[in-house]
């Protein structure tokens, strides 16, 4: 495919994801109350526990609207996120032979659910780590938490244990086309563990080790499960060239 050709695909392919955004930031922008009540009852139950203030606390004139437009944004990756990958997958269709195209199926198909157990897991883990954290306040103090910094930390626990659902399916895959074998992973699992926890460090919200734990731990689970498909994966390959050959 000519280079035009590409770059007309890809702005159709943008243009579609931006279309379904748009839709979704409606959807989004729907139910922003029963999900602002749901962002801020972690806050709740740790005032309930703890006996002081700890609340959500809006520090300028446009600060509420603000919110409400970035929760319909968040909202609106988690909800088009089938459709968005769809159309990247699409978008790279083009390059690939008929049996990985086949491969990149079962890879949408495992990635989307997989992405929303990790979402779902992360605001499972949402009023705990609120707990926590808050649990640090001095006795008799207030915790007024700003709420761009709140939604934040909301965001990016979920994405972040969204995309560490993930790695598993990208292993496999790269290893069902033959991009990287389960050797390659064998040999780098130390590093492996090394960039978890660095990815950990950074991807959750606050500087402590307990929120970094809850997200490196579950990685690195899902790491050595994605490495045991590989290598079972690798030897039925191995097992059939050499059947093959022996004919």
């Amino acid at each position: 495919m000519p280079l035009v050709a590409h770059l007309r695909e890809l702005r159709k392919r943008l243009f579609r994801i931006a279309i379904g955004l748009v839709v979704g930031m409606v959807a989004g922008w729907l139910v922003y109350t029963p999900v602002f009540e749901a962002l801020i009852k972690p806050l709740h139950a740790a005032a309930a526990a703890r006996g002081d203030l700890v609340a959500i606390n809006f520090s300028g004139l446009a600060a509420s609207l603000d919110m409400q437009v970035q929760v319909s944004i968040f909202l609106a990756v988690l909800l088009t996120s089938p459709w968005w990958i769809y159309q990247v997958w699409a978008f790279v269709t083009p390059g690939l032979t008929r049996r990985e195209r086949r491969y990149v199926v079962g890879f949408l198909g495992t990635a989307v659910p997989l992405f929303a157990v990790g979402a779902w897991f992360a605001w499972w883990m949402l009023p705990h780590a609120v707990a926590i954290l808050t649990s640090f306040t001095p006795a008799g103090a207030m915790n007024l938490i700003d709420a761009p910094t709140y939604l934040s930390f909301v965001m990016r626990l979920v994405l972040a244990f969204g995309v560490a659902f993930l790695l598993p399916v990208i292993m496999v895959a790269l290893d069902l086309v033959g991009v990287a074998r389960s050797r390659v992973w064998i040999r780098s699992w130390r590093w492996a563990v090394v960039v978890i926890f660095v990815f950990a460090a950074v991807a959750t919200p606050t500087p402590d080790a307990i929120t970094m734990l809850f997200v490196a731990i579950p990685m690195c689970g899902l790491y050595f499960g994605a490495l045991w498909i590989c290598v079972v994966h690798d030897r039925r390959v191995e097992r059939r060239r050499a059947e093959e050959v022996a004919a």
